[in-house]
């Protein structure tokens, strides 16, 4: 089943279950595959539809780190309970010592030896460890592996 397959079935479930938080979370993740299917010009496949996911979660990710230091209390409930919705659908993140090891393979595999070479080494990263991690960690741990 794929993953809009997934999100319409689990909303007809949390609107039979009367879940309206739950239920509102996933009309706005199956509304913003929507509108990323109109941009593209045709259906999504799994992998368009987990960038979307990965999107909607940094969003919230952000919010509530403004939220927190704004000590906006109330905004950051929200923006967490929607946080938890959406990475039920997001694969499991890396470990931070399963990215180390990523990041060493692909310095190694490319002879990167300073920051110049940052972009090279990230890019590559994200291919080898797709939805698994999240640009910034990944960003973190290269330039942490560079000497930066």
């Amino acid at each position: 089943m794929s993953i809009i397959e997934q999100l319409a079935q689990d909303m007809k479930a949390s609107m039979l279950a009367g879940d309206t938080e739950r239920t509102g979370v996933l009309r706005l993740l199956r509304s913003s595959m929507k509108y990323e299917e109109i941009k593209v010009g045709h259906p999504l496949s799994d992998e368009e539809a987990l960038k979307v996911l990965q999107r909607e979660a940094k969003q919230r990710r952000d919010s509530i780190d403004a939220y927190r230091t704004a000590g906006r209390d109330d905004l950051l409930a929200v923006e967490e309970s929607e946080l938890k919705v959406i990475a039920a659908y997001l694969p499991v993140a890396l470990s931070v010592d399963e990215l180390a090891k990523a990041v060493d393979e692909v310095v190694t595999q490319l002879g990167a030896t300073d920051m110049k070479q940052m972009g090279q080494v990230i890019g590559a990263v994200m291919k080898r460890v797709g939805a698994t991690a999240d640009g910034g960690a990944v960003s973190q741990a290269v330039r942490s592996r560079l000497g930066l």
